[in-house]
């Protein structure tokens, strides 16, 4: 009988293409953690910033129930958006909760477009108020669980303001105390790297002066020019950034007007599903894949208001819902009214899904491979992160109960975790 083949390849060789890999094995552990396992929220609420008050979330979920049962009430909004009738009773249930309780997941107090030149006095007043306002919301427990503010952009005509905002804003917040626990800071209408490489260096200097913990103070990065999506060497910018300044930015958010008016797309045309977005969404997409980096989607300005509201919540019904099948869970909502179709999408979404995707990890960690083949389906160990991932969301924004979770997929929440994020799983239990 011949002798079993012994390996080629000595100590030594393998040494050697350790060594040659050293640095791919650091760029995949310092660049590419995932996600982290956070919540995440369903969308960010943008308002001119001297409009925010403590009770501004519950006022803003009062008004938007309001319009929903002014025009039939949360379960023919559903039927609007093509649910039927147990479904549309389900989610009604849900939405009308989440109304009560938490209308707003993220909310911007906007010091950009939203506010404008009001001069610098009037500025430097609202930022401090801003900021005053935000932390007594917080110490309340009346503040969205994110909430921050968009200053203007760091172009040279507006650089020096923006920065003093974003200055007195921090400065403001950590003069009361801790900082919210949620707090997003939004640098907007992104060119190149060095101005988030400027950012970088503007956070990390208001770190050190109110001594925070390094990467303490995260930022989002919305996207609304074509140039970070095509530099002029012909490369992509936006790809760029997550490795220029390594666990700092926390979002890109994809801005729908300004990037498709800078193409020259007519504003009739201008939409979160004209090609030139889908483009550039797809390639934030692939720019931030496994960086831990979340992706927003942009906005509609179609508002449910007058005589055009039950077209316009199915608009934004049909629009919120392509894109979180394409993988963007969050968008941005301009109105009150435009809250009874976010949800109500959001959580049809989540709940159509939840059986299947129930089912097929309920399979997948029972090992019962004869069931997953009979059932024509096999799922890998990538597939069932994203089965997991699909409904630890819909769990994090409400969609779900962890009761009903339990009793389809047979897991509980700790172990639907561990699934969706397995490495921070085995970080938790090393």
């Amino acid at each position: 009988m011949a002798a079993a083949p012994q390996p080629s390849l000595s100590a030594g060789d393998l040494a050697a293409i350790d060594g040659q890999l050293a640095a791919t094995d650091r760029l995949l552990e310092q660049n590419y953690p995932g996600d982290d396992g956070s919540r995440q929220p369903v969308h960010t609420v943008y308002v001119p910033a001297d409009r925010f008050t403590p009770s501004f979330a519950a006022d803003w979920g009062a008004e938007a129930l309001a319009a929903a049962n002014a025009h039939g009430g949360l379960e023919k909004l559903g039927a609007l958006l093509g649910q039927d009738a147990a479904l549309a009773e389900a989610v009604a249930q849900r939405v009308e909760a989440k109304l009560a309780s938490e209308p707003i997941e993220d909310l911007r107090l906007d010091f950009e477009d939203g506010f404008g030149d009001r001069g610098d006095d009037a500025e430097d007043a609202a930022a401090v108020a801003a900021a005053s306002a935000v932390a007594a919301a917080a110490a309340a427990g009346s503040a969205p669980p994110f909430i921050g503010i968009r200053f203007k952009c760091f172009e040279a005509a507006t650089r020096s303001r923006g920065l003093r905002t974003l200055d007195l804003f921090v400065s403001g917040l950590a003069a009361a105390g801790e900082l919210p626990e949620g707090l997003v800071l939004t640098l907007p209408k992104v060119t190149t790297v060095a101005q988030v490489k400027a950012m970088d260096y503007a956070v990390s200097r208001l770190e050190e002066v109110h001594s925070l913990l390094a990467g303490r103070l995260r930022f989002e990065v919305q996207v609304e020019t074509p140039q970070l999506i095509l530099g002029p060497e012909g490369t992509s910018p936006v790809a760029q950034l997550p490795h220029a300044v390594p666990g700092r930015i926390s979002g890109l958010h994809y801005g729908t007007y300004d990037y498709s008016a800078s193409l020259q797309i007519s504003a009739e045309y201008q939409s979160m599903e004209h090609p030139v977005a889908d483009f550039a969404k797809e390639v934030m997409q692939l720019a931030v894949a496994s960086t831990g980096i979340r992706l927003s989607d942009g906005s509609t300005n179609i508002i449910p208001l007058g005589d055009n509201v039950e077209n316009a919540w199915q608009l934004h019904g049909r629009l919120v819902r392509r894109s979180l099948e394409r993988g963007y869970y969050q968008g941005w909502d301009l109105h009150p009214a435009q809250l009874p179709s976010r949800f109500a999408a959001t959580y049809a979404f989540y709940r159509q899904g939840l059986p299947a995707a129930a089912a097929r990890l309920r399979t997948y960690v029972e090992r019962d491979n004869a069931e997953q083949t009979e059932g024509g389906v096999m799922d890998e160990p990538a597939t069932a992160r994203a089965l997991a991932a699909f409904v630890l969301r819909g769990v994090q924004c409400g969609a779900v109960g962890a009761e009903e979770v339990q009793a389809l997929a047979g897991i509980g929440i700790p172990q639907l975790t561990g699934l969706a994020h397995p490495r921070l799983a085995t970080t938790s239990n090393s």
